[in-house]
C-alpha cells in the first residue's frame, strides 16, 4: 500500500492526534512520550518548538506516526519530511506546500475555515483538511460542509477536549487534534499526567469510559 494512504488510514483509525508544542525540545519529547504511553498513535510535532529536529530524532524509534505542525512554507515542509515527518499540518492552506507534499507522497492537512478554502485544498490534493480554530465552530459545521461536499474529511483542532471530542467524531470528524490539554497536564504533573490524560482520551474515543 502507498505510504501516504497508510498514514492517512492511521490518522483516521487513531481518531486523536497529539499536537505537541513544547517550550523546548526536552519538554516536547516528554509530552510526546507521555502521549504515546497513553495510547496516542499519531504525534504532530509543531515547528514553534525550538530545536524541533532533536525531537524528531528522539522519537524516530517509537511506534507512533510522526508528523509536523505549524508548517508555514515549503522550505519548512521539506525540512520536516527529511526529519521523518509522515504528514504535514499548517494553520492555513499553502499551495506550494501542497505541491511539495504531493511530490513526495506525504499527506498535507491544511487549516481551513471556509468552503472556498476547503475546495481549494481538495483541488490541490489534500485528503484531510484541518478545521482551525475549531472552537469558533459547532460540530454541526461538518455536516453542513458534507452536504454539498460529501467527500470532505475534516480534522478539528483548537478547543477540542474530553467533553466534546466525541461530539466532533459523531458529527463526522475523521480525527481530532488535541493540543493545549497536553500542555496543561504536563505543567500540572509532568509526563505521567500527560499519559493519564491521553489514556482518558483513548478510552473516551473507543467507548471505554
Amino acid at each position: 500500500m502507498n505510504i501516504k494512504i497508510e498514514v492517512l488510514n492511521e490518522l483516521v483509525e487513531s481518531k486523536v492526534v497529539a499536537v505537541v508544542r513544547g517550550a523546548d525540545a526536552d519538554e516536547a519529547i516528554a509530552i510526546s512520550e507521555g502521549a504515546i504511553s497513553g495510547g496516542f498513535r499519531a504525534i504532530e510535532l509543531t515547528y514553534t518548538t525550538p530545536d524541533i529536529a532533536k525531537v524528531f530524532e528522539a522519537l524516530k524509534g517509537s511506534d507512533a506516526v510522526l508528523g509536523a505542525g505549524t508548517v508555514l512554507d515549503p522550505e519548512t515542509a521539506r525540512h520536516a519530511i527529511l526529519s521523518g515527518a509522515k504528514f504535514v499540518v499548517s494553520p492555513h492552506f499553502n499551495k506550494e506546500i501542497a505541491v511539495l507534499c504531493n511530490r513526495y507522497s506525504v499527506a498535507y492537512l491544511p487549516g481551513c475555515m471556509t468552503i472556498t478554502e476547503i475546495v481549494t485544498a481538495l483541488e490541490s490534493g489534500c485528503d484531510i483538511v484541518k478545521l482551525f480554530p475549531a472552537n469558533r465552530f459547532d460540530p454541526s459545521f461538518i455536516g453542513a460542509v458534507n452536504g454539498p461536499l460529501p467527500n470532505v474529511k475534516v480534522m478539528p483542532t483548537g478547543g477540542v477536549n474530553l467533553n466534546n471530542v466525541n461530539d466532533w467524531l459523531n458529527a463526522g470528524a475523521v480525527a481530532a487534534g488535541i493540543g493545549s490539554d497536553l500542555n496543561k497536564a504536563y505543567r500540572s504533573g509532568g509526563k505521567a499526567a500527560v499519559q493519564e490524560l491521553c489514556q482518558k482520551y483513548t478510552d473516551t474515543v473507543s467507548g471505554e469510559r
